[in-house]
């Protein structure tokens, strides 16, 4: 029989990255997919157009444990991934209490439900580099101590520390990925890098004129989503549960990332680019990168796409979007 896997945060970049990797392996796939999002589908079109893939969407959300319970029963999947989160740091800012319930209790909900429901099921939740928040070590490491400066930050503290707990306490097979910054053509538009690549293809288009930025020297470890989700489910095949960083172990700032974008189309960002203080955020985290040994060593894994060809890639992608060709 093939295996089984719930994935939440399914129509998101990470989700439907996963989903598709999963079925190419032969699993069935069912993802939780919240009312409000349910119209949300286009990262899914691929998987939807093909009736014969064994991929069902079920309607919940991470506020619902009778929901999630009553659905793993059912379900009985052999692995779990919880990919779904408040996702934006900034907006965490202003709505705390939100992402304090999505980011923190969310992941609890789901792992009490996987013990509720009395299965067997294998756990993954997707942790971030901003707990470490202002480090005072670099790069990071599955040892290097938490500082978060955010909400979002905080409330990821308290769930990867919830997983730890069922680990040890509950003996549930439980895992956190503590995922450095990936990106793809599927980033959402709010997030930087796509704010560059969408920007500059708009330029290009001549829809925009310039694209505006609080700060350009903050430095990110900055992978490939698809190589990231591919250790999401390494992480789940080893013989005993561990936490891993998974990061590419460079860092390079918003100002390089846009010199390799404009440049791949042969422009001068300085002529486009604007910084604006406000947009700055208030506690920014100036430097970012992630020591990705243990992931190496012990699932086999490393990254596939370097910084140059994700910037290449994501332009590809947007310019192809508005039906432009790169300049001669």
């Amino acid at each position: 029989m093939s295996k089984k896997a719930f994935i939440t945060g399914v129509t998101g970049q990470d989700g439907s990255y996963l989903a598709e990797l999963l079925l190419e392996k032969g699993y069935e796939v069912h993802g939780l997919v919240r009312r409000l999002s349910s119209g949300n589908m286009r990262h899914l079109e691929p998987i939807l157009r093909d009736s014969s893939k064994p991929f069902r969407m079920q309607l919940g959300d991470l506020t619902d444990s009778g929901r999630l319970t009553n659905l793993l029963r059912g379900i009985a999947p052999d692995e779990v991934y919880n990919l779904a989160a408040q996702s934006d740091d900034v907006v965490s800012v202003g709505a705390p209490e939100y992402t304090a319930e999505i980011n923190g209790m969310g992941p609890v909900r789901l792992m009490e439900s996987i013990r509720q429901a009395g299965i067997k099921a294998r756990f993954f939740q997707a942790s971030s580099s901003e707990m470490f928040g202002s480090a005072k070590v670099s790069p990071q490491s599955e040892e290097t101590p938490f500082n978060p400066r955010s909400p979002y930050g905080f409330a990821k503290v308290f769930a990867h520390g919830m997983v730890g707990y069922y680990r040890n306490v509950h003996k549930l097979y439980a895992v956190s990925g503590i995922l450095f910054n990936h990106e793809s053509p599927r980033r959402g538009e709010a997030f930087v890098t796509r704010k560059i690549t969408k920007g500059l293809a708009n330029i290009l288009a001549g829809k925009q004129k310039k694209i505006v930025f609080g700060n350009l020297k903050s430095k990110r470890d900055w992978g490939y989503a698809k190589d990231y989700v591919q250790a999401m489910w390494l992480t789940l095949q080893q013989k005993t549960p561990q936490d891993y960083v998974i990061a590419t172990g460079e860092n390079h700032s918003i100002q390089e990332f846009l010199k390799e974008a404009f440049s791949y189309v042969k422009l001068d960002y300085r002529k486009y680019v604007k910084t604006d203080p406000k947009l700055a955020r208030k506690v920014d985290i100036r430097e970012m990168r992630g020591n990705n040994s243990k992931a190496k060593k012990v699932l086999g894994w490393k990254p596939s796409v370097d910084f140059k060809q994700l910037v290449r890639l994501m332009m590809d992608a947007d310019l192809n979007v508005l039906g432009l060709k790169l300049p001669n």
